[in-house]
């Protein structure tokens, strides 16, 4: 909708910013209308809300982001295995045969920078370190799935909302219809039951390697992002203020 009544476009001379923000925040208004009254809180995912804080800023001044972190290199395993488990599907995940033809290509289509997992990387770093780092909070996948109880707790805290008892052993969720029109058929699928899986990966020994040194968060510093990880499990870590450049 931005692009058709933004620069470059016909409508561009008869629509104002202020327009445009109103027209903005009327597509929220619009798509959640139906929910009841009494609902002040809304959870939307979307990997490009990191790509889009400053816009979100705007519209929703207490708007918070939540992302789950987790190693690249499993990551790209996981992938692979879900490419290698529909090995009769010709996934729409890659745009050619070049691209879908062995694991070193695959992995380095999904890495691209606009790639599945190289966008969702890439809009994650503009995030954290872009001007409203302060709404995010990172939590680490494996310490989420170990120790899930106290994870969410941290997440309800960072929210500033009363904790709801969720029940780790019957979490059911799924998206049959949107994962099938991709050809990836079980790729929203979770475990019914949240707890360390571990496993060996199938990856080349050079894929894994390069895919494992990614981790940025890993040793954030510079970001007003705050995070919940293995270095401090039972609080949610603040890297500190960004310095203030000479």
């Amino acid at each position: 909708m931005l692009a058709a009544v933004s620069a470059g476009s016909e409508m561009a001379p008869m629509v104002s910013t202020t327009q445009r923000k109103r027209l903005t925040k009327g597509l929220f208004d619009s798509y959640y209308a139906d929910l009841p009254s009494e609902i002040e809180l809304v959870f939307d995912t979307n990997r490009s809300w990191t790509a889009n804080l400053a816009a979100v800023g705007e519209l929703f001044p207490d708007a918070k982001v939540i992302c789950c972190v987790r190693d690249m290199a499993w990551v790209m395993d996981s992938m692979e295995r879900q490419f290698q488990s529909n090995a009769f599907e010709n996934t729409r995940l890659f745009a050619s045969h070049n691209e879908r033809s062995t694991v070193f290509t695959r992995s380095e289509a999904l890495a691209n920078r606009n790639g599945l997992v190289g966008y969702g990387w890439s809009a994650l770093q503009e995030a954290v370190y872009g001007a409203n780092a302060d709404r995010l909070l990172l939590v680490d996948y494996d310490l989420l799935v170990a120790r899930p109880a106290e994870v969410i707790k941290l997440i309800y805290d960072f929210i500033d909302e009363p904790a709801f008892k969720h029940d780790f052993d019957n979490v059911v969720y799924d998206a049959q219809a949107f994962d099938d029109q991709l050809g990836v058929s079980g790729l929203h699928k979770v475990h019914k039951k949240v707890e360390p899986r571990p496993r060996k990966t199938i990856l080349p020994p050079e894929l894994f390697n390069q895919y494992s040194q990614l981790n940025f968060w890993q040793t954030l510093q510079g970001s007003r992002a705050k995070i919940i990880s293995h270095n401090k499990p039972n609080e949610i870590a603040d890297k500190g203020p960004v310095p203030e450049p000479d």
